[in-house]
């Protein structure tokens, strides 16, 4: 990768690996389910998250819509947060393409909802209202720092929703960033989940794409609905050559990523007019701010910064976020570092 890059873990490029093994990828027609590369790497994901199918979309955004459109009918409500990129990033797509309606719920900083708000918002059964039919749980949550939402809790908002029929997803975008961070097998995580999505075009380093999993009735719906939005995919193995590698190999490695969060937070604490809890950093996103005091802003220290060949996201006039990814080494890290410093002191 020619620049540090943290705007997001996105960014991240496809190994040599992987780029080797798509040019060599057998290859058929996904939509007839002929596509080799493409089974393998469905059949994979299943069995890595503990559930019975899995099916390759284009984008985690895409899997969020099947997978909530799969769950609901029109006129129904998914309960999800305030803050989730579901409802937050996705041009609400429930209610643009499914006609879902959403109920927000306060996002707390650990990255939870509430168990007695979700309990709170199910709707009672009156002809005035939406039908409550899924929950959404984002993990790790991003918008508060990429916290990883305790196993305990998933298995206490699984057993909530399943007693009052109804149905979870998870957008797992960093789902394996949160099994490393609470030290579980993924499929633990997502045991009480009816259905997540997963990027591997995040931490995991792939070019394009995600994947739903969950029962086999589920994937066999949510593989309509993704024809329906334009998602049938032709010789894709070229493209889930990649995901295989992410799966097999990308997954081992994300300690090193939370590792090399933790090297950047501990430095930019150690910068005047830099504000940051370091101790707050549970996988691969530091949310930092400068003070009001600072000879820059946010907009103009990433405007500095871009002429080291560093490439930082501000969000309005004082904060940050930075993530890291396979190509954040602690070197790189560290540079970082010592150009804030440069500019700010």
């Amino acid at each position: 990768m020619d620049k540090i890059d943290l705007r997001s873990d996105t960014v991240s490029w496809p190994t040599e690996k992987m780029r080797q093994a798509m040019a060599a990828a057998p290859v058929g027609d996904d939509v007839y389910g002929e596509d080799p590369t493409v089974n393998q790497l469905e059949k994979l994901a299943a069995e890595k998250l503990g559930k019975e199918a899995g099916l390759f979309v284009t984008s985690g955004t895409m899997g969020n819509v099947v997978s909530i459109l799969t769950h609901c009918g029109r006129g129904d409500e998914v309960i999800l947060g305030d803050k989730s990129h579901a409802f937050i990033n996705e041009t609400g797509n429930p209610a643009a393409y499914g006609g879902v309606h959403s109920w927000p719920i306060e996002v707390q900083p650990d990255g939870i909802l509430p168990l007695e708000k979700i309990k709170a918002a199910i709707r009672a059964d009156n002809v005035h209202y939406p039908i409550t039919t899924l929950v959404c749980l984002e993990n790790t949550q991003a918008a508060v720092g990429g916290q990883p939402l305790p196993v305990d809790y998933m298995d206490a908002v699984g057993a909530l929703c399943h007693a009052n029929g109804l149905k979870l997803h998870i957008d797992g975008a960093r789902i394996f960033n949160a099994a490393v961070a609470v030290n579980e097998d993924v499929k633990r995580v997502v045991q009480a989940a009816d259905s997540v999505q997963f990027c591997l075009s995040k931490g995991l380093c792939a070019p394009v794409g995600s994947m739903i999993v969950g029962s086999a009735d589920f994937i066999r719906r949510a593989r309509r609905i993704r024809k329906a939005m334009g998602g049938g995919l032709r010789q894709a193995g070229i493209l889930a050559a990649a995901g295989i590698i992410a799966l097999e190999e990308m997954t081992e490695r994300l300690a090193e990523d939370h590792a090399v969060a933790c090297i950047l937070a501990e430095g930019l604490a150690t910068i005047p007019h830099i504000q940051i809890d370091p101790s707050q950093i549970r996988t691969n996103i530091v949310l930092f701010s400068v003070d009001e005091t600072s000879p820059l802003n946010a907009p103009q220290l990433a405007a500095a910064l871009e002429k080291d060949n560093i490439l930082i996201r501000p969000v309005y006039t004082q904060n940050f976020r930075a993530v890291t990814h396979y190509w954040i080494t602690p070197e790189r890290a560290q540079f970082v570092v010592e150009r804030i410093r440069s500019y700010l002191t």
